[in-house]
């Protein structure tokens, strides 16, 4: 069974306790809940393992989160709930998660979000994750900041590679995918990036084809069929356009098995490639497409 991810909710007042109907999906989250926060410090340095992602009330995390994350040089996921009266009454709190904006900004995914639209936390986690597996290295400020931002990097690159293994490993969770991007897709690329694309992927598909039936220990085949899908997957590569790939390498086999006197009937055998090929990116959209209430 594929672990959950673990969500962390710390609040110094009783918020959560108000908000027990916490829309999260048990298969998806574990969440442990903690009314009063201590020494904040402390208790990061004493869990066995970081938490994927941190909820907390604006309180606790500019008086103890913050300069504990700071001070440790760990960089994770945070949601940061603002308690705003009335707040339910203006749809904006309800359908954007902004990041948080100062001076000395915590260089981490941070979000905004209403104490009382704790019912949507599902989406406003998905939304600090999907920001943190995006975000760049941090750059120093000035030569002083450089060890912390050293720090930082390191953390950043350890979270965001243990996220993304977490995440592609329970293939139904809806942000398996998160860098999946709408600027890295085929109809958004250049002409030129366009053809290199397209020609790597025939490359590509060409090696799986011809080391589909074969009994070379060296070829790793699921592993070159999984790294197919995926640059199809992340440039929203459809079907249709799998097939045409595959048509077009049969019918230059089969060129060549007519200028060579063979018959082509063992081009037929290379159907369940393409069908394999299929059904993995077919898989990857259905598991990316979130599930129903």
């Amino acid at each position: 069974m594929v672990a959950p991810l673990q969500i962390c909710i710390l609040t110094h007042g009783d918020q959560v306790k108000q908000n027990p109907e916490l829309d999260l999906d048990p298969s998806r989250y574990a969440v442990h809940q903690t009314a009063v926060l201590g020494d904040a410090l402390d208790w990061l340095q004493s869990r066995p393992d970081l938490p994927d992602c941190l909820v907390v009330d604006d309180e606790v995390w500019r008086q103890a989160l913050r300069p504990a994350l700071m001070q440790l040089g760990l960089m994770l996921p945070v949601v940061v709930l603002i308690d705003l009266p009335n707040s339910t009454t203006d749809p904006s709190l309800e359908t954007n998660a902004v990041p948080i904006i100062g001076p000395e900004p915590y260089p981490g995914a941070l979000v905004h979000r209403a104490v009382d639209a704790l019912p949507q936390l599902d989406q406003v986690i998905q939304n600090a994750i999907e920001g943190f597996l995006r975000l760049p290295n941090p750059k120093a400020s000035s030569p002083t900041a450089a060890a912390n931002a050293d720090s930082l990097s390191n953390s950043l690159s350890a979270q965001q590679r243990r996220l993304t293994e977490k995440l592609k490993a329970r293939l139904g969770y809806l942000g398996v995918y998160y860098k999946r991007s709408s600027s890295s897709f085929l109809r958004h690329m250049s002409p030129d990036d366009r053809a290199a694309f397209l020609g790597q992927l025939k490359t590509d598909y060409r090696t799986i084809v011809l080391g589909y039936f074969a009994k070379d220990a060296k070829i790793n085949l699921n592993q070159l069929i999984d790294d197919f899908v995926d640059q199809a997957f992340m440039a929203d590569i459809s079907v249709a356009q799998i097939v045409e790939i595959h048509m077009e390498l049969m019918d230059h086999f089969s060129k060549q098995l007519k200028l060579e006197g063979r018959s082509e009937e063992i081009l037929l055998d290379y159907r369940l490639t393409l069908i394999d090929v299929i059904a993995h990116l077919c898989e990857m959209y259905r598991r990316s497409i979130p599930r129903e209430p």
